[in-house]
């Protein structure tokens, strides 16, 4: 930074904001840090009684912060974001599309470790529509030295986009419910139309929807059956508890599916089960879900939509940021729940 007379400052770079104060009128700042000072700003200068201002040059190795700005957005945003600005060294990243917004956590936090830049995002597995403010960066200073960028950009490179939405898959669902007194008609079964609504929410749908006899044989059949015409995942409601008759987790192994985990870290939502036959995904889906706004299925189900095979870490990542506070009114995602299973 150095001073220089107004009337030679013309193209140069302005180092902080002038204010300018028209008593009754006005009191703000005329000229924004960075401004470029053109010919018709200097009356102006001198009629605030600025004889001399600061300016800041720039050499063969330093990038104009707006420019920055361009280049962290550029290189950290991945399919489903795009990035807007800049101004003032700073540049926003909003969704193109709907989907389950994917942050890459140790890498922003190696960008922001290099320091004079920074980048702030929403939640990783955050579900998000088109539209929505994901991201935003900002260079801290005027100018930042081209080789912070030059690594910036590097660590972008190594490991892949830092910010992207990817869109969920359709799925055709099947569901198989279980429980003597609903397949014989003693009570009404509530549990699909749950989960119709549910996959709704997330543009898929339920083809068809059986029920089973406590008895695990015939839950193994009427699984296979499902996966024959065609399902992209099914699951099974109902006896999902440690009673003598809940033989639902036995139905699901007969199938011989590959259990990932019997139980999760969240609540609502700690008797789910999570299994894979070949690429197909069975979920055990117990009580809670049929009553309980937002659960486990919620954390879980956009993360298999998008194509993820989940593992058994994957599962018990959930605890931290799995308890539900259960508020009044419900403003999931824009909440902790979910939100703590980050490494």
């Amino acid at each position: 930074m150095k001073v220089v007379p107004v009337r030679e400052s013309v193209g140069m770079f302005l180092a902080h904001d002038m204010t300018q104060i028209i008593p009754g009128t006005f009191k703000g700042a005329a000229f924004k840090k960075g401004h470029i000072v053109q010919e018709e700003d200097i009356p102006r200068l001198l009629n605030m009684g600025k004889e001399h201002i600061a300016i800041i040059e720039f050499n063969d190795g330093t990038i104009h912060e707006d420019d920055a700005a361009l280049r962290l957005g550029k290189a950290a945003s991945g399919i489903g974001v795009e990035f807007v600005g800049a101004s003032e060294g700073k540049v926003t990243m909003t969704a193109t599309q709907s989907g389950l917004l994917k942050i890459n956590v140790r890498a922003l936090q190696e960008i922001n470790e290099l320091g004079e830049m920074m980048m702030a995002t929403l939640h990783t597995d955050t579900m998000v529509s088109k539209g929505t403010l994901v991201g935003s960066t900002r260079i801290i200073p005027l100018s930042i030295d081209n080789e912070k960028l030059i690594r910036m950009e590097e660590l972008c490179a190594e490991n892949g986009p830092i910010v992207e939405v990817l869109p969920l898959k359709t799925f055709k669902v099947g569901v198989v419910t279980t429980g003597n007194e609903i397949f014989y008609g003693r009570i009404e079964d509530k549990f699909g139309d749950v989960i119709r609504a549910k996959f709704d929410e997330l543009d898929s749908y339920v083809f068809k929807q059986v029920f089973s006899r406590d008895d695990s044989d015939m839950i193994a059949q009427c699984i296979l059956e499902l996966i024959e015409e065609g399902a992209d995942i099914v699951t099974v409601t109902g006896g999902m508890s440690v009673d003598p008759d809940d033989v639902t987790p036995e139905g699901i192994r007969k199938t011989g599916a590959r259990f990932v985990s019997y139980g999760a870290p969240t609540l609502p939502g700690a008797m789910f089960l999570l299994s894979y036959l070949g690429d197909i995904p069975i979920l055990g889906l117990p009580g809670c879900i049929m009553y309980s706004r937002r659960t486990v299925f919620d954390l879980v189900v956009p993360k298999l939509m998008v194509g993820e095979r989940l593992t058994p870490k994957d599962i018990s990542r959930l605890g931290h940021g799995g308890l539900c506070s259960t508020c009044p009114e419900c403003h999931y995602p824009n909440c902790g729940f979910g939100k703590g299973g980050i490494f």
